[in-house]
């Protein structure tokens, strides 16, 4: 499994965590800064899918 997938779910698992915590206290700054994270956590996740297919097919 590649870096960048892993560095991406967690940081998208963080920026759901964040994300909840703005929605729960009512802070709209941390919320909307958990869903930017979310959102790059899951751009940063398909990348290192997309290296991963990459990498297997180069090996085939």
């Amino acid at each position: 499994m590649n870096e960048n997938r892993v560095e991406g779910l967690a940081k998208e698992a963080k920026g759901s965590i964040k994300e909840a915590i703005g929605k729960l206290t009512g802070d709209t700054t941390t919320e909307a800064e958990g869903k930017v994270e979310k959102v790059a956590g899951k751009a940063q996740a398909a990348a290192g899918k997309d290296i991963d297919t990459a990498e297997d097919v180069q090996k085939k």
